[in-house]
């Protein structure tokens, strides 16, 4: 068996293979049509692998001579000379191989939630003024939340081929939901039509946009990921700047108005460039594989999810209000702590996707997850306005790595073929943090009146994940040093 494969640390199981020498299932051949990590399989990419009764006949008659081409295995079958010396499989054309992807395409989202910080103190100052930060911070929260949440079923929904349909009806609810907010009154109702109704689009949303780019990018798929987690930035500079410049000019109903139609334009373009390019799977099973927790570091890497995000966007948040209200800046300067932290983020999603190809997702998350939790400390003490520039320019910098990456280390902890159910695994469950992290640093403002106790609690939380990330690398390596 001098064709075998080499045992993947990372995917100690894998109920798809029947010949895996290091299963109980029996012997395996790296030149199976089965074998998801070999890149000259006949159907396409890791990801389209499924095992089917053709194809372990096949892989039958591969172990036994050591020989292969790939084609049809039918046509094989009728084609071949089964001689006592060798059994050699006639070369048919084929599906193109992993490596030919197009590493190209037209992509783009909107990055709306990324600007609530904005919102908050908006509506602190005046429609709200009557509520707490810490409710009028379940808003924000919610949407962080609904951003991730949906993604076990929006993964599962593009696996199976629905692509165009969730994309459209996401579309078409978000634009709604944010002219619906222009005429919100009440707490509830920004609750209903901007928590809950922009969240839970931009939730679908999102989803299919990062999926889509396994379809298109092979070689510079990091720096996809990147460049597509870039228009969060693009969208949470802008966003807060106009809709800031907008309501002393027009009003908050014409400015909310404004950002619905920029939404329309913006959302009608990616409607009509964004596509797939491989066509669905039917993996077997339903929307949950509760085997990935069995293997150690993605069930490290799930829970140091939900722990960042507990005090991830906290700075986000707050970091308006605190130069206002906590360091006494004009409303002129403070409006634009929000876009300047948002813009720095460009830099460590486009830039992080560069570093990752070449260093593993992991050892990016890790310094980039350590930096975001010291500026987090760091930003209650920052008194100035040259301070408060620089710890938002770090902080987005190191947010947008940690957001813009999050997703990637997931596809090398198990089989390719169901990475995207435990991506979306990961997101949904993510997702309570998110929920749960800006109430909980309003519930501490709003108590002891410090910003200081509310970034040592949020600094707290992502220095913990980082801890958590160096285990999870362990875990999978069983070292510290190596790519990961």
């Amino acid at each position: 068996m001098a064709n075998r494969a080499p045992y993947n640390p990372f995917n100690p199981y894998d109920p798809y293979d029947p010949y895996d020498p290091y299963s109980p299932y029996g012997p395996y051949n790296s030149y199976s049509l089965v074998n998801p990590y070999n890149p000259y399989t006949a159907y396409g990419t890791p990801d389209s692998c499924t095992p089917t009764q053709s194809t372990i006949e096949e892989e039958r008659l591969i172990c036994s001579t050591g020989h292969s081409r790939i084609g049809s295995v039918q046509d094989e079958w009728q084609n071949t000379d089964f001689g006592p010396e060798q059994r050699l499989l006639e070369k048919k054309p084929t599906a193109p191989p992993a490596e030919e992807f197009p590493d190209g395409g037209l992509r783009a989202w909107f990055g709306f939630v990324n600007a609530w910080g904005v919102f908050q103190s908006y509506y602190h100052e005046t429609i709200l003024a009557d509520v707490s930060p810490s409710a009028i911070s379940w808003i924000g929260s919610i949407q962080y939340a609904l951003v991730f949440f949906p993604g076990l079923v929006v993964g599962r929904l593009f696996d199976l081929g629905y692509f165009r349909i969730p994309q459209i009806t996401a579309s078409v609810v978000l634009v709604v939901g944010t002219f619906l907010t222009a005429e919100c009154k009440e707490y509830w109702q920004f609750l209903i039509c901007q928590g809950v109704c922009v969240g839970f689009a931009s939730g679908f949303l999102f989803g299919p946009a990062i999926a889509v780019v396994s379809h298109w990018f092979q070689k510079r798929r990091g720096l996809a990921f990147g460049v597509i987690a870039s228009g969060a930035s693009i969208g949470g500079t802008v966003i807060p700047i106009t809709v800031r410049k907008l309501i002393p000019l027009i009003g908050f109903q014409w400015a909310m108005r404004v950002i619905g139609f920029i939404e329309l334009a913006v959302l009608g373009t990616s409607i009509l460039t964004l596509r797939r390019r491989l066509p669905s799977r039917k993996v077997s099973g339903g929307l949950l594989n509760l085997k990935s927790f069995l293997h150690l570091p993605y069930s490290l890497y799930v829970l140091a999810a939900v722990i960042s995000f507990l005090g991830l966007y906290t700075v986000l948040t707050y970091l308006e209000v605190y130069g206002r209200e906590g360091v006494g800046l004009p409303p002129e300067f403070s409006i634009y702590l929000i876009p300047i932290a948002n813009a720095a983020s460009l830099v460590g999603r486009v830039g992080s996707g560069y570093v990752t190809d070449k260093l593993g997702p992991l050892n990016t998350l890790i310094p980039s997850t350590f930096v975001a939790g010291i500026c987090t400390f760091i930003w209650p003490f920052a008194r100035t306005k040259g301070a408060l520039i620089a710890v938002s320019c770090v902080y987005g910098i190191a947010c947008g790595t940690f957001v813009g990456m999050l997703p990637a280390p997931v596809a090398k902890m198990g089989s390719m073929e169901d990475v995207g159910r435990r991506t979306g695994m990961l997101m949904t469950i993510a997702a309570s943090g998110a929920l749960a992290g800006p109430p909980i640093s309003g519930a501490i403002l709003g108590k002891t009146g410090s910003y200081v106790a509310v970034g040592v609690y949020a600094g707290s939380m992502i220095l913990v994940c980082v801890v958590m990330l160096v285990a999870v690398k362990y875990a999978a390596l069983k070292k510290f040093s190596g790519k990961f």
